[in-house]
């Protein structure tokens, strides 16, 4: 294959933009020029980072705790992690199978790095967060997207593994709860999933970035079921609204560690350190009360969101439970939703994602809804988009 004339990496060419970027672009602009647009399209809390994480990192910043950690992280963090997912959820995970990352991304950027060698498999649900797919083409694999729907609630499950398993999968990547759709995969599937992907060979690593943003339903992890062969990816970003600091983790099986941790020290050396010190606060009860409250208000959003939307004539067939999605089927109003969510933005200054960010199957169907902007904006938005739509809703 002939080189790129600019010398780039083919593999870095092929990377695809978020397509919503153009969109946001041209929101700001609409925003600079005095008109005021309803965001719909940022995957991104409206709330600051709560309080004691606020006085905890400027503690840190006050004492001079700039210099590095170790590439695992903090130990006092890890620690901290592992009493959260005991006392939350009864599972026992051993502190030094956590390693701190420079968010969720640089999680997935390490266990993508030490599970992959080029022309490794890893089976992913379409739709999915496209970062995922990204990432697996920098480290030299092959993306197999499985398109998926609301029978399974567009999430990947053991039963699709038979008709798409390929000699060449290393790695089966599920979302719980998943961007964009919101919804969850429940804990016996998910151990059923992970139990046929061990079977094959293989092993799953587990997005749960969202954990904690569950609604009507318990809350869980997959580390429930089992170790071997299991890496799950967290994120202070989402539930505990720490987006900016950059911090995530990863929990992975015990003989996973120590390449992990050399890899660690090649790829970033450590995550912030004034942001490890403020996320120890992230776990006290005060904190956990303003991020409980915080979930109730992003029920509230979703509860009085999806049914306006549904009157509006989007479609909803797997109800979402968690994250602060609703991705919608809006074939019953337009054969292109790109088009549509650029018109939308035009004509009324509402913001809101196309699917074609999030994967091959079917994007022109669906648009994301994020309900990460307050109840009256998200008022404003329906009534925009009803005037669009040239609907009255009832009421």
């Amino acid at each position: 294959m002939a080189r790129d004339p600019s010398g780039l990496a083919q593999r870095a060419l092929s990377i695809a933009p978020f397509h919503v970027m153009r969109l946001l672009a041209r929101a700001r602009e609409m925003e600079a020029a005095g008109r005021r647009v309803v965001h719909m399209e940022i995957g991104e809390p409206d709330f600051p980072a709560p309080q004691p994480v606020l006085e905890a990192g400027r503690r840190a910043l006050a004492a001079a705790l700039t210099h590095y950690t170790p590439a695992r992280g903090l130990p006092e963090l890890r620690a901290a992690i592992s009493e959260h997912y005991l006392s939350r959820f009864g599972v026992a995970v051993d502190p030094e199978r956590i390693l701190i990352t420079p968010g969720a991304s640089g999680g997935l950027e390490l266990l993508l790095a030490a599970l992959l060698d080029p022309g490794d498999g890893v089976l992913m649900a379409d739709p999915g967060y496209p970062c995922n797919r990204h990432l697996v083409r920098l480290f030299g694999g092959l993306v197999y997207g499985v398109p998926v729907g609301p029978e399974t609630g567009y999430q990947l499950t053991a039963d699709h593994l038979d008709a798409v398993w390929r000699p060449e999968v290393r790695v089966v990547m599920v979302a719980s709860p998943s961007n964009p759709t919101g919804t969850l995969l429940p804990a016996a599937e998910l151990a059923r999933l992970y139990a046929v992907v061990r079977e094959r060979g293989a092993c799953l690593l587990v997005d749960e970035i969202y954990q904690g943003l569950v609604y009507g339903s318990g809350d869980s992890t997959a580390l429930a079921a089992g170790s071997e062969g299991l890496f799950v990816v967290n994120s202070f970003s989402k539930y505990f609204g720490m987006t900016g600091w950059r911090l995530g983790w990863v929990v992975a099986p015990p003989e996973a560690v120590e390449v992990l941790d050399r890899l660690a020290q090649n790829l970033y050396l450590a995550a912030p350190t004034p942001s490890q010190h403020a996320a120890l606060a992230a776990f006290e009860p005060e904190t956990l009360a303003i991020l409980e409250a915080r979930r109730q208000e992003f029920e509230r959003r979703r509860d009085f969101l999806l049914p306006a939307l549904t009157e509006l004539g989007f479609r909803f067939p797997a109800r979402p439970e968690g994250a602060f999605y609703l991705y919608a089927d809006c074939s019953a109003l337009t054969d292109d939703s790109e088009d549509f969510a650029t018109r939308l933005l035009d004509h009324e200054a509402v913001a809101v994602t196309p699917g074609r960010d999030f994967g091959a199957n079917a994007p022109e169907r669906y648009l994301r809804f994020a309900y990460t902007t307050g109840l009256d904006a998200l008022a404003e938005g329906v009534s925009r988009i009803a005037r669009f739509l040239g609907v009255v809703p009832n009421g």
